[in-house]
């Protein structure tokens, strides 16, 4: 940390619960769809978005937000304009409520100790992050996501991270990255170089969150 001038965070898994957050969806999409059994297309919808996303792990592409939506449509021989309105929906938009009752406890207190010691956050999701940011209350100093048109890859190419440490200015020695998946955060951070730490089983995020903004005082984040 006596180093350390930029600290990289994941959204999904990293600052807030999933577990939680799906639990709250999964009877959300129950309560919805009990009541519309004619749209349970959509459900098919949402499960092969994420799935086609998922078989393409580093992919490079040009135009990246708008390739997501065609591989899923090309698969359910469905219309773009539909397959974005139901993942804008259920993906994109209405989760963001639940988050702030899923964020992980000291977050938002390890974010303001960050700030208090002059280093700068930033933000680095496969998936859009401005809003869920705004519902839990956080800010950073940037803000990077895979489908960004100075992007156009997935994790873990470390494309966004070369471009974050480009934009602060800084070298491979002085950013860190916390993320949840070893296999596309962690990768992606050794790919470009960087520190950094993977919160799960190990590293339960509960605990560490709950720690860490008392350590970072004493420049003692791992």
């Amino acid at each position: 940390m006596a180093e350390c001038k930029v600290v990289i965070f994941d959204v999904d898994g990293t600052l807030y619960s999933q577990q939680k957050l799906r639990r709250k969806m999964f009877f959300s999409l129950i309560r919805f769809y009990m009541f519309r059994p004619w749209r349970y297309a959509d459900l098919l919808i949402l499960h092969r978005f994420r799935q086609e996303r998922e078989k393409r792990t580093g992919y490079v592409g040009a135009d990246l937000e708008k390739a997501q939506y065609e591989w899923c449509a090309n698969k359910l021989n469905a219309s773009v304009d539909r397959i974005k309105e139901v993942v804008n929906h259920w993906i994109f938009q209405y989760p963001n409520p639940f988050l702030a009752s899923c964020i992980y406890p000291g977050v938002r207190e390890l974010f303001k100790k960050l700030r208090e010691k002059n280093i700068k956050i930033a933000i680095y999701s496969d998936y859009k992050a401005v809003d869920k940011l705004a519902a839990m209350g956080l800010e950073a100093d940037l803000v990077v996501s895979s489908t960004d048109k100075n992007i156009d890859t997935f994790k873990p190419d470390p494309k966004a991270i070369n471009y974050i440490m480009n934009e602060f200015k800084v070298t491979s020695e002085e950013c860190l990255f916390v993320g949840d998946r070893e296999e596309l955060d962690g990768k992606c951070a050794s790919n470009a170089g960087i520190s950094y730490l993977i919160l799960n089983d190990k590293c339960d995020p509960e605990s560490f969150f709950a720690n860490i903004p008392d350590r970072i005082v004493t420049n003692q984040i791992l």
